[in-house]
């Protein structure tokens, strides 16, 4: 349909909105084949060497080794960004999962008081960065925050936290994710977003240099919340800034506490997402989706009444599908191989029949009336042959002049009527429109003689070499 539409800009306009939503996240692509697995489509296991494994920087020592690692596939990774999605604008009393948490740790018996005037001026604090301004653009990198410790200490590591928390703080944690602040192991005390950029003010009074970060509160507790039920694990001592683990941290128990009855369900302000698996009928349904057929269904999705999570096998995470991801599949009908799809699949699925819609090609194209073309050829197919075969409009939709429907016409549509009637070549005259009466007017036929020796009665019907003709005769079509 957008390729029809090319003359009067509207499929530019769809393009454009197209592109826009693959860019965002919200459209994912992907084609299925033979050999499709579960390990390709939901998530399997890849050999990982171990410099990708941590969330920040880390020091691995080399090996000759490796390890597998979990690695999500396309459904899995856009079930996920449709779960997370904080809707248009992000505005709704509900977190933006597609943001990380960064864990700061309030330490020593004074923590309310810090915590107090952390909340009056705005901001956060990181205790940890020392007496140098770490705004400098050479600071940028872990690695000069790290060589530039090593002049004091030799000896540091660089996951320490005056390496690494300080990297993190300085500007790692990006404007706009958020900043949990936590007490000991188990204690979460506030919920804030980062606003702006790191800001250093030297020692002054009797009083230490500060780093800091202005943030928008978002909540705050001093007799706080425990992190059970929220984040499935301790909060380390050592490393007093980290981003949460992804797998640990339960988003709707942290909306809760922090929005209370306020909190909006995510299907109400999520956008929709869609994934188009093309040529669904290809691969091996039950093998490609495994148990996970199930959760397609609607009253079984994210948040409905009959809502079920499965464990994954490989990264042992729960996994359900959100309510706002649409799934669409296509398949040809002419492919005698949607006789063999999945009986699952057909009934957690609505078909919907796009037949070829002659009306959005245009009527004159260098004097070709292309909707009379596609019309004539289609309702000729669909006499000597059947309907699921006609030809689709999407092969003369790119047509603007005469030498572009010559080429379709002479590299798409005549071989795939050869392929069609198996190189019956009378037959694919007929849907052309070569009766014999006259010049053909795509191809062109010569009578061959019987050999000498060869009675022409020992065979039935006359013999033709057929051939398609170098110059088209499209007067039967003109607009």
């Amino acid at each position: 349909m957008a390729e029809g539409l090319r003359g009067n800009g509207k499929r530019e306009a769809l393009m454009a909105e197209y592109r826009r939503l693959a860019s965002e996240g919200l459209i994912e692509f992907v084609t299925f084949h033979q050999s499709m697995s579960y390990e390709e489509f939901v998530e399997g296991l890849r050999p990982s060497t171990g410099d990708d494994a941590g969330e920040g920087p880390e020091e691995v020592e080399l090996s000759t080794g490796f390890r597998l690692k979990p690695h999500d596939g396309v459904f899995k990774r856009v079930s996920e960004r449709a779960e997370r999605d904080p809707g248009e604008g992000g505005t709704a009393n509900r977190l933006n999962r597609s943001r990380r948490i960064i864990r700061l740790g309030l330490t020593g018996p004074n923590w309310k008081e810090k915590l107090g005037r952390a909340v009056k001026d705005g901001n956060v604090e990181w205790p940890h960065g020392g007496e140098i301004d770490w705004s400098a653009p050479e600071y940028e990198s872990w690695e000069a925050i790290k060589a530039k410790r090593q002049q004091d200490e030799p000896n540091i590591i660089g996951n320490h936290p005056t390496v690494y928390g300080t990297w993190l703080f300085r500007g790692a944690a990006e404007t706009g994710e958020y900043a949990a602040l936590t007490v000991g192991k188990n204690r979460i005390v506030a919920l804030a977003r980062f606003d702006g950029d790191y800001s250093f003010e030297p020692a002054a009074d009797g009083r230490p240099a500060r780093h800091l970060r202005p943030v928008d509160w978002i909540w705050h507790d001093s007799e706080g919340v425990d992190r059970s039920g929220i984040y499935g694990t301790d909060f380390t001592s050592f490393h007093t800034a980290y981003p949460l683990l992804e797998d640990q941290l339960n988003w709707d128990a942290l909306d809760r506490v922090v929005f209370g009855a306020d909190v909006a369900p995510q299907r109400e302000v999520a956008r929709p997402f869609v994934l188009i698996i093309d040529e669904i009928n290809r691969a091996n349904i039950s093998k490609v989706f495994g148990e996970l057929i199930t959760l397609l269904e609607p009253d079984k999705r994210l948040g409905m009444a009959n809502e079920i999570r499965l464990m994954l096998p490989y990264s042992k995470k729960p996994f359900g599908v959100p309510a706002n991801l649409h799934i669409i599949g296509t398949m040809n009908t002419a492919d005698r191989s949607i006789a063999l799809l999945d009986t699952a699949l057909r009934r957690r699925f609505t078909f919907h029949e796009l037949m070829p819609d002659p009306s959005v090609l245009p009527v004159d194209v260098d004097g070709i009336n292309l909707q009379r073309l596609l019309t004539t050829i289609n309702d000729r197919i669909e006499y000597l042959f059947d309907r699921e075969h006609q030809i689709g409009h999407a092969y003369f939709t790119g047509c603007e002049t005469r030498d572009c429907v010559d080429e379709v016409m002479r590299h798409k549509v005549i071989p795939l009527l050869a392929e069609y009637f198996y190189e019956d070549w009378s037959k694919v005259a007929a849907v052309l429109g070569d009766t014999g009466q006259g010049p053909g007017r795509f191809l062109e036929a010569r009578r061959l003689a019987a050999p000498a020796g060869v009675a022409e009665a020992d065979f039935v019907g006359e013999k033709l070499r057929w051939r398609v003709k170098n110059q088209f005769d499209f007067s039967e079509f003109e607009a």
